[in-house]
């Protein structure tokens, strides 16, 4: 893997320096790797450079969570502190953010669920429309008998959980097949599905159990959550500014910083 050499200010970072760097930063592959550590130290040198600049010395050498800092890391945390400013925020902005996200502070709805799957791959018509005849024999058993749920679980599903006589637990939205899913929440509680419902799997018989509804958190209960991460995001869009303003001034090559959200030092 051949790089272009990264230059900061006239001044190459070195090529182990950087591997040295990418074992700090995961990545799906070696190149991703590279470029990740990259960035983080030419952005780390840009910020050094204007430390030094403007004569900033060290100060504390403890952060915000009391963690040793060293030397250079404390420079660009006074440097930071000096530059980069962003506004609290206000209660008005925090209702605004929860009135449009309400559904970030909403428990998702539960539904106990308990099935039977006739296994059978979707791609073949006759294997599935046996599977489905299958099902719907089953259903009229239990509409005849719903104590037999379990007992037929154990003796015809394709599912693990017929040892628990079909039982998945609670359910939630995003845990289970789209089809599945659906016919669950569309569900009354203690109710069988009437007909099949087709997956990639083959049929399911399913069967709800006790439902619980989804819960939002009043605003009072989030508030200060929602002030910590409008600024903590405003902070990080101020800061990758404040770096973008030095990369133009102070010259990088080989490697892209981004824009304005773009990379910041961690």
């Amino acid at each position: 893997m051949i790089e272009q050499p990264v230059i900061v200010g006239g001044r190459e970072i070195s090529a182990a320096a950087i591997a040295a760097e990418a074992q700090h930063h995961p990545a799906p592959d070696a190149e991703a790797a590279w470029t990740a550590a990259a960035q983080a130290l030419a952005v780390r040198q840009l910020l050094l450079d204007e430390a030094e600049r403007l004569g900033l010395e060290a100060g504390e050498l403890i952060d915000a969570n009391g963690q040793t800092l060293t030397e250079d890391d404390a420079r660009i945390e006074a440097l930071l502190r000096r530059e980069v400013h962003t506004p609290e925020a206000d209660e008005a902005t925090c209702r605004r953010f929860y009135d449009r996200q309400t559904e970030r502070f909403t428990s998702p709805p539960l539904a106990e669920a308990a099935h039977i799957l006739i296994a059978a791959d979707p791609a073949d018509d006759f294997a599935m429309g046996l599977a489905v005849g299958d099902a719907r024999t089953l259903i009229r058993q239990l509409e005849a008998d719903p104590s037999v749920f379990a007992e037929l679980a154990r003796a015809r599903s394709a599912c693990p959980s017929r040892e628990q006589g079909g039982n998945l637990g609670q359910v939630q939205p995003g845990q289970m097949v789209k089809p599945f899913e659906e016919a669950l929440f569309a569900l009354p509680e203690n109710t069988l599905n009437t007909s099949p419902v087709k997956t990639r799997f083959g049929a399911h018989i399913i069967r709800s159990g006790r439902r619980a509804e989804g819960r939002t958190l009043p605003f009072e209960a989030v508030h200060q959550t929602i002030a910590d991460y409008l600024e903590e995001a405003s902070y990080r869009r101020a800061a990758a500014q404040y770096v973008s303003i030095l990369a133009e001034q102070g010259g990088v090559s080989g490697v892209t910083l981004g824009g304005a959200d773009g990379v910041m030092v961690q």
